[in-house]
């Protein structure tokens, strides 16, 4: 995504319109999606979006693990919970991308019925109660280090620049991809 689809959008964009770069982009592109199915009945929901109540239009990881596209690991999927009484928070992980990914929108066909179609669980691909209650504590309490997302062996993770952009405080994103001045103009209008 980073490299084959943000990039080049923040290179096309004048970037005096970009207020938020990767919510732009995939907006972007998922718009192409939908020009290239007119003929579908399509709904995007993008992650950021808030119902009138202020609660998420629709919950990601947990979208993702009912589509078996990652396993949502929570507390509940340890037996010796090591927390009491601390707030943890689940997280996906993908068999393929470990915790390299993000989920950034869902669409929905609903005039498409497909009744042969199976739901195949997500892989279960941490395995030992360990490695969960590890992963677990590495993403509530050590996050910005993002050390959970290799808690598997993964095939491909986030290029160095990728990694240095989004560590980044967001106004100092576009300098580190060579795009002076794009937020700070932004936000003197």
């Amino acid at each position: 995504m980073f490299d084959k689809a943000f990039k080049p959008f923040l290179k096309s964009q004048p970037l005096e319109k970009i207020l938020d770069p990767v919510d732009q982009c995939i907006s972007h592109h998922l718009s192409l999606v939908r020009e290239s199915l007119a003929d579908r009945q399509v709904e995007i929901m993008y992650d950021y979006e808030m119902l009138p109540n202020r609660k998420p239009r629709f919950l990601a990881q947990t979208a993702a693990h009912v589509a078996g596209a990652a396993y949502y690991y929570q507390r509940k999927d340890v037996q010796q919970d090591p927390w009491g009484e601390k707030k943890i928070y689940g997280v996906c992980i993908h068999p393929y991308y470990g915790g390299w990914f993000a989920i950034r929108a869902l669409l929905l066909f609903p005039d498409v019925e497909v009744s042969f179609l199976q739901q195949n669980p997500p892989i279960d691909c941490v395995r030992t109660e360990e490695e969960k209650i590890e992963l677990l504590d590495k993403f509530n309490f050590h996050w910005q280090d993002w050390r959970y997302r290799d808690i598997i062996e993964v095939k491909e993770k986030y290029s160095e620049e990728q990694k240095t952009y989004f560590a980044a405080p967001p106004a100092e994103r576009l300098k580190l991809l060579g795009l002076q001045g794009g937020l700070q103009r932004n936000a003197m209008h």
